[in-house]
């Protein structure tokens, strides 16, 4: 197929949240884009997650620009709700993405911009990459892995409980999305232990009736240590001591975590109680995997049915962003989101892991992104 050549002033790659939000912010102040998606669908990241996932931050803080979360939504959406909400704001907005544009390679030449799909060769002023943290599932190979029986299956492929139901289940990781595997394999009958490598942070979603990543929008501006220091005695009330759980705590708070490490501690929603109540066991990291069972780190050993790898994603800028080293830190990640970057012309939209939520941080960043770029 011989491509077309395109001439427009800012190409979005990635048509989920934070796409979607710069795509509005900039048709606000009149500039023309393309907003490039290489699925058939907006909300595709969001598409694909486990059937139980709601939103962690209330939707009151959590509304893209200029359209609000419908009033009928409950304080956390759900996975479907949230979907749904994409779909209105990209109507809403009018944004019409080209679907089916897997990005290949974006370069930067004589000051232009170069962004390649199968079909389209796009130059343009601006590039904003808002394909976010979970473009590439992160998938460990585990020590003895070819003489398990079971099934290994990353949680990006996890939907529901209903084939584990009655079985064992082993959930690998502890941060969001494996304490909530853990939690929905242990409500619909499975029987599901954890295993636990590194000392974890532990937050509520929510206490006394506050969303907890609401009293982080509170504390803006506080120093992540000082932020720690006051919501430690909330933590303490509602979570308790988690080394009587088999847990590790981090020498240091859940802002700190956020700001240092970039990931989001588990905020709990019913997991820790389940723990406590001894549905679900607590076991350190795998040392070996054997025909039917997992042994671990202390000498324990149990069987299993199945194993879960809750281990993360990673953006992987590498396989499509060429040239942009000055713009990424040590581990491949954009050293800043949400402001212009050491190349002219490149921005990242919601790559910045905020103790205020994902959504609200991306609104924040696009508004920003298309502030800077129609005034240029």
């Amino acid at each position: 197929m011989n491509q077309i050549n395109a001439d427009i002033h800012t190409v979005i790659v990635g048509a989920s949240a934070a796409g979607l939000a710069v795509a509005a912010c900039l048709k606000r102040e009149g500039i023309c884009f393309v907003l490039l998606e290489q699925s058939q669908q907006v909300a595709a990241a969001w598409r694909h997650h486990y059937d139980r996932l709601h939103l962690h931050t209330s939707k009151g803080a959590s509304s893209l620009p200029y359209f609000p979360f419908p009033k009928a939504y409950p304080r956390y959406p759900s996975r479907d709700q949230v979907v749904s909400y994409l779909e209105m704001y990209a109507q809403h907005h009018g944004l019409q993405p080209r679907f089916g544009q897997q990005v290949t390679a974006v370069s930067q030449r004589d000051g232009k911009w170069t962004t390649v799909t199968h079909d389209t060769r796009y130059t343009s002023e601006n590039v904003v990459i808002a394909t976010g943290y979970t473009r590439v599932p992160n998938i460990p190979a585990l020590p003895g892995q070819d003489s398990y029986q079971g099934e290994i299956l990353h949680s990006s492929v996890y939907k529901n409980a209903l084939p584990y139901v009655g079985k064992p289940v082993l959930v690998v990781g502890f941060g969001n999305s494996g304490g909530e595997i853990a939690l929905d394999l242990v409500e619909q009958g499975a029987r599901p232990d954890l295993s636990v490598r590194s000392p974890v942070n532990v937050i509520p979603s929510g206490a006394l009736g506050i969303p907890i990543l609401g009293i982080g929008i509170l504390l803006k501006g506080v120093s992540p240590r000082v932020a720690d220091i006051l919501v430690a005695p909330l933590i303490r009330l509602t979570v308790g001591d988690l080394r009587k759980l088999g847990l590790q705590p981090k020498p240091y708070g859940p802002i700190q975590q956020i700001r240092e490490e970039g990931r989001v501690p588990l905020l709990d929603n019913g997991t820790i109680q389940q723990i406590r109540a001894g549905n679900i066991h607590v076991y350190p990291g795998i040392d070996h995997l054997t025909a039917h069972s997992a042994v671990f780190s202390d000498g324990s050993q149990a069987d299993y049915a199945a194993i879960v790898l809750a281990t993360g994603y990673r953006p992987d800028l590498a396989d499509f962003l060429h040239g942009a080293e000055p713009t990424l830190d040590p581990d491949g990640l954009p050293a800043t989101s949400g402001k212009p970057t050491a190349l002219p012309g490149l921005y990242f939209c919601g790559f910045y892991v905020s103790p205020k939520g994902m959504l609200h941080e991306i609104g924040i960043e696009a508004k920003q992104i298309a502030d800077v770029i129609s005034s240029t």
